[in-house]
C-alpha cells in the first residue's frame, strides 16, 4: 500500500508502475464531465493531472485529488495534504481513519451527491474504496429484497391482437406482405421489470464486482446480479442517472441512483490492455472542502441561510468578469461573504501574511466592492499539525468610499478529529456517531464566526 499526501511526499517510480501514466491519461480523458470540471480550463488538458511523474529524478508525487488507484497489483491512496506530517509512518488503522474523514465531509456535499451517511461503516479492516462499495451493495441489496423497481416503458412487440397503437406501415410491409396477416405490430405502455434504472444498477454492481475484493462486498453484489438476472446487460453513464426520478412509491430508490451516479461520475474501470485489475475513484479536493463547507451550513445551521456561488454580479459595466464567491450567507442581523480556500495556512510564525496570498486578498477586496458588504470571511481548513485553530482580521479603508472599513476575516475551521487518528475503530461504527463531537465542535465554530 503506497500513501501519497496532495503536493507533499514523493516516492520512487517502480517497475509495477510501468504504462500506468497511460492509464491516467485514459482516465483523465474519459472522465465524465461533472459539475466538479465544467467550465474548467482542466477541460482542454489532455494529459493527467493526478499525479505528476517527475522523470528526471524518476519520482511520482500526487496533485490535488483524494481517492485511490488500483493498477497491476499496487494500491495507491491519495490523502488530503492536511493530514500529512514529514516526521509521520503512518499506519493502516490512521490511513483508515483518514478516509472516514473524506467520507464524512462527502457526506454534506450537494454537487457530489454522496447518499445516505446515516448508516453502519462495516468491517475496520476495509479501505475508503472497500468502504463505498459496501455501503452500496448492502443497501441496495437489502432494498432489492424487499421491493423490486418496476416502470413504464414504451415496447414494440407483435401481438396476435391489438395492444396500444397499431404501427400500420409495419404491419404492411413487414406482416402482411409476407403473410404474417395474423401478427400485429403493436407499440404500447407496459410495466415492466427490464427498464432503465434497474439496467444501471446492474452495470454499477458488475464493474463494482469486477474490482472489490472484498468477500463480503462480492456476496453482496452476487445477490444484487442475482435478483436483477432478466435485466438487460447495457452500458450506463452518470447522465442517465441525472435524468431519472421517482414517484413516492420509490422514494428508497434514490439513494440507489445517487450511489450509482457517484460511481459512474467519479470511477474509471475498464479493459485497458485486457486487465480488468485497473481502477480508479478520484476526487478534486479544493471542490470537496467548498462543497462540505456549504453542505454543512446548509443542513446544520438553521438560523443561517446559505447560498452558493451566487453569479449575477460583475465585476464590470461590460459584463466580461463574472464574480463568483463560494458562499453568500444571511444571518438575523446581517448579510456577509465567504470564501473556501483549501490551503494549509498559519504554518510559519515569523510570516506577517500568516500564509494568506495576495491573489485571495484582492479577490475578497472586489467582492466587497461589487457586493456593497463590509465583511468578508474566508474559511481555510486545519492541519493535523496545528493543536489550535488560527484566526486573523485585516481592516482595509476604501479612500473611494470616504473612508469606509472593510473587514477581511480569515479561519481555519476543525474539521479534523485528531483523537480518531490514534483510536482503532469499531467494527459497523456510524459515521454521524463517530464524528458527533466534529460536528458539534464545527457548529460551535462557525455560529461564533457568524455572531
Amino acid at each position: 500500500m503506497i500513501n501519497l499526501f496532495e503536493y507533499q511526499n514523493k516516492i520512487d517510480i517502480q517497475d509495477s508502475f510501468k504504462g500506468l501514466e497511460g492509464f491516467l491519461d485514459e482516465i483523465w480523458n474519459s472522465r465524465e464531465k461533472n459539475s466538479f470540471y465544467s467550465k474548467n480550463e482542466n477541460d482542454k488538458i489532455e494529459s493527467q493531472r493526478f499525479l505528476q511523474f517527475i522523470h528526471k529524478s524518476n519520482e511520482l508525487k500526487s496533485n490535488k485529488y483524494v481517492g485511490v488507484i488500483h493498477y497491476e497489483g499496487n494500491k495507491i491512496n491519495l490523502l488530503p495534504k492536511i493530514f500529512f506530517d514529514p516526521e509521520k509512518d503512518y499506519s493502516k488503522n490512521e490511513v483508515n481513519q483518514i478516509q472516514n474523514h473524506i467520507l464524512w465531509w462527502l457526506s454534506y456535499c450537494r454537487k457530489i451527491k454522496f447518499p445516505n451517511y446515516q448508516v453502519s461503516l462495516g468491517s475496520a479492516k476495509s479501505d475508503f474504496f472497500e468502504v463505498l462499495i459496501y455501503l452500496f451493495s448492502k443497501y441496495t441489496r437489502e432494498l432489492l429484497n424487499s421491493s423490486i423497481y418496476q416502470q413504464y416503458e414504451e415496447v414494440n412487440r407483435e401481438l396476435s391482437f391489438i395492444k396500444g397503437r397499431l404501427n400500420t406501415n409495419e404491419y404492411i410491409n413487414e406482416n402482411l406482405s409476407k403473410g404474417k396477416w395474423h401478427k400485429l405490430n403493436c407499440t404500447y405502455d407496459a410495466f415492466v421489470f427490464d427498464n432503465e434504472f434497474n439496467r444501471i444498477i446492474k452495470y454499477v454492481t458488475t464493474l463494482l464486482f469486477n474490482v472489490t475484493s472484498s468477500q463480503d462486498n462480492k456476496k453482496n453484489l452476487r445477490e444484487i446480479l442475482f435478483i436483477l438476472d432478466e435485466v438487460t446487460d447495457e452500458r450506463a453513464t452518470a447522465e442517465q442517472c441525472s435524468r431519472i426520478s421517482f414517484n413516492l412509491m420509490f422514494g428508497e430508490f434514490e439513494t440507489v441512483r445517487d450511489y450509482c451516479q457517484l460511481f459512474l461520475t467519479n470511477c474509471i474501470s475498464f479493459d485497458y490492455k485486457n486487465d480488468l485489475k485497473l481502477f480508479a475513484f478520484l476526487l478534486p479536493m479544493e471542490y470537496v472542502f467548498e462543497d462540505f463547507i456549504f453542505g454543512f451550513i446548509e443542513k446544520e445551521l438553521e438560523a443561517v441561510k446559505a447560498k452558493s456561488q451566487r453569479s449575477d454580479t460583475y465585476l464590470d459595466e461590460g459584463k466580461a468578469f463574472n464574480l463568483k464567491p463560494d458562499l453568500w450567507l444571511k444571518t438575523n442581523d446581517k448579510s456577509l461573504i465567504a470564501d473556501t480556500k483549501y490551503k494549509i495556512v498559519y504554518s510559519d510564525e515569523k510570516d506577517p501574511k500568516k500564509g494568506i496570498s495576495q491573489n485571495d486578498l484582492y479577490q475578497m477586496l472586489a467582492y466587497a466592492v461589487r457586493f456593497e458588504v463590509n465583511e468578508i470571511i474566508l474559511f481555510y481548513p486545519n492541519t493535523i499539525k496545528q493543536v489550535q485553530e488560527e484566526e486573523t482580521e485585516l481592516i482595509i479603508k476604501d479612500a473611494l468610499a470616504d473612508g469606509k472599513e472593510i473587514s477581511i476575516k480569515a479561519f481555519q475551521l476543525p474539521i479534523i478529529n485528531r483523537e480518531l487518528l490514534e483510536n482503532n475503530i469499531e467494527t459497523k461504527t456510524n459515521l454521524s456517531e463517530l464524528f458527533k463531537s466534529t460536528r458539534e465542535g464545527l457548529i460551535s465554530k462557525v455560529e461564533k464566526i457568524l455572531k
